[in-house]
């Protein structure tokens, strides 16, 4: 995940305040997080261990989530976007307008 940094503190600030029984939860979402910077042209570095992480190897997709982003591998995506639209759209669309 990937956020703008009003909605990480305000993330970061909900993790922190989760009991002890989620401490692991805790290290693996605040204890791996990094600033990742805009280059020159306005692009995000991301870190080699996050993209590992993140199995990013080669082409990578930015999904808007509304108050954060989520980074992909390409190929991971299109195979999970494909799997999910195999089944039933869930319930809570069912009266959705678009």
């Amino acid at each position: 995940m990937i956020f703008p940094r009003p909605e990480w503190e305000a993330f970061r600030a909900r993790i922190a305040e989760l009991p002890m029984s989620a401490q692991w939860w805790k290290r693996i979402f605040l204890g791996n997080a990094m600033d990742c910077e805009l280059d020159a042209s306005g692009r995000v570095l991301v870190a080699p261990e996050l993209r590992a992480a993140a199995g990013i190897t080669k082409g990578a997709v930015l999904l808007g989530m509304g108050n954060h982003f989520e980074l992909w591998d390409a190929e991971t995506y299109a195979a999970q976007e494909a799997e999910a639209m195999k089944g039933e759209m869930p319930d809570v669309f069912k009266d959705f307008s678009f």
